[in-house]
């Protein structure tokens, strides 16, 4: 049902909806969105408000036949594509729209067609495994009940000891140093449970990196605490497509917290105690190219973290 791919290249386009911004991509163009996919809300509502800016920015009569979506927050498993199908349908004149989750994206992405685990660390965290054609699934679950090792657990770890240690409730001084700024963007939060306290925890886990590069031992502790959650995640993945412990795996990280050399290091160290046979590998690219690969090599669903609609 795709199109033949010289003209396939020219009539892509791949969203790539996050928790902290989006980003799309047309052959010719990429653009950086401030709109995210927040906790409480619709993600059609959010891609509603982005394929509006997608067409004042690409102007109102862009069309697209193949739309491909790399979406946070579905937790493993996209649902019903038809909605979303729709959407782009009658934004794009779409008549092809694939729906994934945003792990999957990341995977394709890194590794393309090769066997592995693909560990995308932003905000939240998800891993995917692939092995033989199957995929699977670990973490991703939000920063309730999961996403441990992501930048909204590092940076709430850190600042919980913070505020602790200014309420005499901790002994964290030195840690305390590194994170002036956010105690003070702390002080200024009219509410403890919003969009703007979730943020402040996710931009904090930068500081915490930051401070565990300098030596602080508080920080390190925190830091190695997230890297071993990590490991259990690729570990789980991988054991999940039926991969055996001795094997050779490629893992690649992907997202912002994977360009701190400390926290990379700190996950390697981990996870090769629990697969030996590990070997970090650079990604190829990111979600958007993952969309782009999936829109070439990836004509059929794989249920559930990727189905598509037709019109």
């Amino acid at each position: 049902h795709l199109l033949s791919l010289t003209r396939l290249v020219i009539m892509v386009l791949a969203v790539d909806l996050g928790q902290s911004g989006s980003r799309y991509r047309t052959l010719d163009s990429e653009y950086v969105s401030k709109r995210a996919k927040q906790a409480h809300e619709s993600t059609l509502d959010v891609l509603n408000d982005l394929f509006a800016e997608i067409q004042e920015n690409l102007g109102s009569d862009f069309k697209s036949e193949i739309v491909i979506l790399s979406i946070t927050g579905v937790y493993g498993d996209v649902g019903d594509p038809k909605p979303y199908g729709q959407l782009a349908a009658k934004y794009f004149g779409a008549t092809s729209v694939a729906v994934m989750d945003d792990g999957l994206a990341g995977y394709f992405g890194a590794l393309g067609n090769n066997d592995g685990v693909a560990l995308s660390i932003g905000s939240g965290v998800v891993a995917i495994a692939g092995r033989r054609g199957s995929y699977s699934h670990a973490d991703g679950h939000g920063h309730i009940f999961g996403d441990l090792g992501g930048g909204f657990w590092l940076g709430k770890a850190a600042l919980e000891r913070v505020l602790a240690t200014q309420e005499g409730r901790d002994d964290a001084i030195f840690l305390s140093e590194f994170f002036v700024s956010e105690i003070k963007a702390f002080e200024s939060l009219k509410s403890y449970s919003d969009a703007k306290a979730q943020l402040l925890c996710i931009n904090s886990a930068k500081t915490l990196l930051e401070a565990a590069e300098a030596k602080n031992t508080d920080a390190i502790t925190i830091r190695d605490k997230g890297a071993e959650y990590l490991a259990k995640t690729i570990r789980a993945a991988w054991t999940n497509v039926d991969g055996m412990r001795n094997e050779g795996i490629a893992i690649a990280l992907l997202g912002k917290l994977a360009d701190n050399k400390g926290y990379i290091e700190a996950i390697r160290r981990r996870t090769s105690s629990l697969l030996p046979q590990i070997t970090l590998v650079d990604p190829k690219g990111n979600h958007l190219d993952g969309a782009i690969f999936v829109a070439e090599h990836v004509p059929e669903d794989i249920e559930p973290l990727l189905r598509w609609w037709q019109k």
